[in-house]
């Protein structure tokens, strides 16, 4: 009896010595929970285009263009996206009045490093792309230069000649920025560095403008690009994200 007496003393001074630890355990677990904030983040596609173009076909009478560009959120950070377009472009140089005409596509990822709060969908992002081209070269009219001084130094053609069936390839860097300014509703801003990889040429001259790559006689092998974009996005469906708040 003495001992059964004995047994229930101390776990009474148990539950008296756990309880206080017991109660700051709890404590802290309401605090965690208080301090996490659960939202919504929209996963789904966005479909825009490249406003630049079509501005500058308006006012550039040697140039017309269009371009369609998407992305589609695979992670939290990580984008698959790409675009699609068409351009037309007359080139005059000192020797040459060259008119290209064909379409691109390119394809890769972008990666937000922009932190968002809530449920923000704004970016600042860079990616790569693998871009694509076909086209053709229509040479409106040449000049070929003689350097021999006792001959006339100057043979003009006027004669219209087509090479069609071109193609190029090239890899691209990119940056921008995208921000929401409506619900759903973003305009951007990106600046590209590409480079090409392979290429095919008219027999008697090089390329001088590549759709999508943009030109060529200045730069070498690589090229630079921007644009302006509206898009749209369009939910496909949501993902809770868990932000825990640090305490003052």
């Amino acid at each position: 009896m003495k001992q059964q007496h004995t047994s229930t003393f101390i776990i009474k001074i148990l539950v008296l010595l756990l309880f206080p630890l017991l109660a700051t355990a709890q404590q802290e677990k309401d605090s965690i929970g208080s301090d996490t904030l659960v939202y919504k983040q929209k996963y789904g596609l966005r479909i825009g285009a490249d406003i630049s173009k079509p501005i500058r076909s308006l006012i550039d009478e040697d140039y017309s263009g269009f371009e369609i560009m998407g992305d589609y959120r695979l992670t939290q950070k990580l984008y698959l996206a790409g675009e699609i377009g068409t351009e037309e472009k007359n080139t005059i140089t000192d020797f040459l009045d060259v008119t290209t005409k064909g379409g691109y596509f390119k394809a890769g990822v972008d990666y937000n490093m922009y932190t968002n709060w809530l449920d923000m969908q704004n970016m600042i992002y860079a990616g790569f792309r693998v871009g694509a081209s076909t086209f053709s070269q229509t040479v409106n009219s040449y000049t070929i230069y003689n350097p021999d001084q006792y001959w006339n130094n100057q043979y003009n053609s006027s004669v219209s000649q087509e090479h069609s069936g071109l193609t190029a390839i090239w890899g691209e860097l990119i940056i921008g920025i995208k921000a929401e300014t409506l619900k759903n509703l973003f305009v951007g801003i990106n600046a590209q560095l590409k480079g090409r990889i392979t290429e095919t040429e008219p027999g008697n001259f090089e390329n001088i403008y590549i759709p999508g790559f943009n030109r060529t006689y200045d730069s070498g092998a690589f090229g630079m690009g921007f644009g302006y974009s509206v898009s749209y996005l369009i939910p496909i469906f949501k993902k809770d994200k868990k932000v825990v708040q640090e305490e003052e």
